[in-house]
């Protein structure tokens, strides 16, 4: 896990719990939580058990209940698993660890959730929601997901800042996904018209998230061209400066003087 770092939490990035909670209330599930992460501590369990742990309800809860179109019982299940990345962060600050590896896990188990969580909503449209348009819908929003972050990672791993977040980041995706979602499953419980509101979600991450990927791409295209012009500014004042036939003439001359 590497060397202990104590004023470091488990990740640097905001998760999704972190989110979907202000700071006050951020403040309140921290005191809330402490106990309990103390005593999964004591009993010997790390802060990478609860992520693992908490990505894989996310998981059954998205592709449990939500190809069956249980979109209010799916959202409580992964709402209240989204909690693991508050509990897990808590741990690891009580233990002293070092972010490096926790970070590394969350942003991977990240895309494991994501895909889960929109690949259920695909899988309800091309079965019991029978709306092939929809589907799609998901497949992009889950799709375009996986490249937004990957832009960012990989703009940022060939030493550019990638300087802008963008319109939809994972957090925005996944709140604005799962709030409605929630809210759309309240129809099987006589709330008329609400049903409307997954697919108002879907269409609003999917626009968002074409938007995003394409703030970044210009932003990254945009620092490579800058990075590349102060390079070949720095290679040419570097360089020595050419000696033409002027610089030879007074050997020459010193050459003739001699004779």
């Amino acid at each position: 896990m590497g060397q202990p770092v104590a004023s470091r939490g488990r990740a640097a990035k905001p998760t999704l719990g972190k989110a979907m909670l202000n700071k006050y209330a951020r403040a309140f599930f921290t005191r809330v939580l402490t106990p309990f992460a103390s005593f999964l501590i004591r009993r010997g369990v790390s802060p990478d058990t609860v992520t693992l742990l908490g990505t894989a309800g996310v998981v059954a809860g998205a592709l449990v209940f939500y190809p069956m179109g249980e979109f209010f019982w799916g959202t409580v299940v992964i709402t209240l698993f989204v909690f693991s990345d508050l509990v897990d962060g808590n741990m690891a600050r009580q233990l002293g660890r070092s972010s490096r590896w926790g970070a590394f896990l969350d942003s991977t188990l990240d895309r494991v959730a994501d895909g889960a969580i929109f690949g259920g909503f695909a899988l309800w449209y091309a079965g019991g929601g029978d709306d092939i348009t929809l589907c799609a819908v998901s497949i992009f929003c889950l799709a375009s997901g996986q490249v937004v972050s990957y832009t960012k990672a990989r703009g940022e791993s060939i030493g550019l800042p990638v300087a802008v977040n963008g319109l939809v980041e994972r957090a925005e995706r996944l709140v604005i996904a799962l709030t409605l979602a929630g809210l759309a499953g309240l129809h099987k419980f006589g709330v008329p018209g609400i049903q409307y509101l997954l697919p108002i979600a879907l269409w609003i991450v999917a626009v968002g998230s074409l938007i995003t990927l394409i703030q970044r791409v210009v932003t990254v295209r945009r620092e490579s061209a800058e990075a590349e012009q102060a390079a070949e500014a720095v290679q040419a004042a570097d360089e020595p400066s050419a000696t033409g036939p002027a610089a030879g003439e007074p050997r020459e001359q010193g050459s003739e003087a001699a004779k």
